[in-house]
């Protein structure tokens, strides 16, 4: 009599056919549907470089950044595909396992039929996969102006073979799947910006589905907020009286170019310009505006006395406001031409200048 052994030296046999069949069976009965984008792999591109090389095919197995190893820009195929998919559905509960509060995440682990999603997909699910849960629509949202349900996207982040998914002939029949919110990122806009809201409205869904606009009205009311509370910075002391230690001469308010102490009086007449005035008297104010930051200079009689530099300048980051060395150098946008007739920036990155050519 033959020893009795469930496997069978690597066979796929009429046992492992019977369970396949069953548990197929099992998750069609009982699984949920799943909307799939397929992962193509990074956009293609024409003009490589050693980290980021050209690569004229669409695959999965091409990498579009080897030094950070990024896929920034993935294509999707447009056709989607319907799966089914068994997950044990769970209330979002706090995390005490670390110090603090920490309130679990949507991350979800679903699980499929191996031969079922590789004979509609070819392969297997894969990290990068954007899955579409349509048993998650919301249709009731606050917003009453929405014109279709919010639909729940998510991202496969880990995929591998289900523990529970062996059968007695120990081969695997369950593929098990980590999925996360999808966010709105440059890696999903093939997506999120070709998906239209519904029938009647042809916008992308990218517009209800994304809180860049929150985050831009929530970034403006605080720099709004920020400039109204600290208009410039340095100090205000326009409305502080300056007492000189001469009794015969009269205290006056300063003319606060950066917050110094040391101004001009207020009313007094202060020249502006990109040279000094002609045939000044003792004690002429001029501000010359081409110095960065502006300067204050008083006459003595014989010379220009430096009195203040003016760096109250606004604080919020403008090419015209911000009129400082610093400002000029970050925002410096200039251009020169060289000796070969080519034209190059000015701000350059050292990366960009300290590179290896043929002599």
């Amino acid at each position: 009599m033959a020893r009795l052994s469930l496997w069978k030296e690597g066979k796929h046999t009429n046992d492992y056919r019977f369970f396949d069949r069953r548990i197929s069976e099992f998750m069609s009965i009982s699984g949920t549907g799943v909307l799939l984008h397929k992962y193509l792999g990074p956009m293609p591109q024409t003009q490589g470089q050693p980290d980021q090389p050209a690569n004229t095919n669409t695959s999965e197995l091409n990498i579009q950044d080897l030094l950070f190893l990024e896929n920034r820009d993935r294509k999707y195929e447009p056709d989607v595909y319907r799966l089914r998919g068994v997950y044990q559905v769970t209330d979002n509960s706090f995390d005490l396992s670390q110090f603090g509060l920490f309130l679990q995440t949507g991350t979800l682990f679903i699980t499929f039929h191996i031969n079922d999603m590789v004979g509609q997909l070819g392969r297997k699910i894969m990290n990068g996969d954007v899955l579409e849960l349509e048993h998650l629509l919301d249709y009731h949202t606050l917003d009453p102006d929405l014109p279709a349900a919010l639909k729940r996207f998510f991202v496969a982040t880990d995929c591998t073979r289900a523990s529970e998914g062996y059968g007695p002939s120990w081969w695997p029949h369950l593929w098990r799947v980590k999925i996360s919110p999808l966010v709105d990122s440059q890696e999903y806009k093939d997506i999120i910006n070709k998906i239209a809201i519904s029938d009647d409205d042809n916008r992308p869904i990218r517009d209800i589905i994304s809180s860049y606009n929150s985050y831009i009205q929530v970034n403006d009311a605080i720099i709004e907020q920020a400039e109204q509370d600290v208009p410039a910075s340095g100090y205000d002391l326009t409305p502080i009286y300056h007492r000189s230690g001469d009794t015969d001469t009269p205290d006056f308010a300063v003319n606060s170019y950066m917050g110094s102490s040391v101004g001009a009086p207020n009313g007094a007449n202060v020249v502006q310009g990109i040279s000094f005035p002609q045939n000044p008297e003792i004690g002429d104010y001029c501000l010359r505006v081409d110095y960065l930051p502006n300067r204050l200079f008083r006459y003595n009689g014989t010379r220009w006395m430096a009195i203040e530099d003016k760096v109250r300048t606004n604080l919020t980051n403008a090419a015209e406001d911000n009129r400082t060395l610093r400002n000029t150098f970050i925002n410096n946008d200039r251009v020169f031409t060289d000796v070969r007739g080519r034209e190059q920036p000015e701000k350059q990155n050292l990366n960009d200048i300290l590179k290896p050519r043929a002599d």
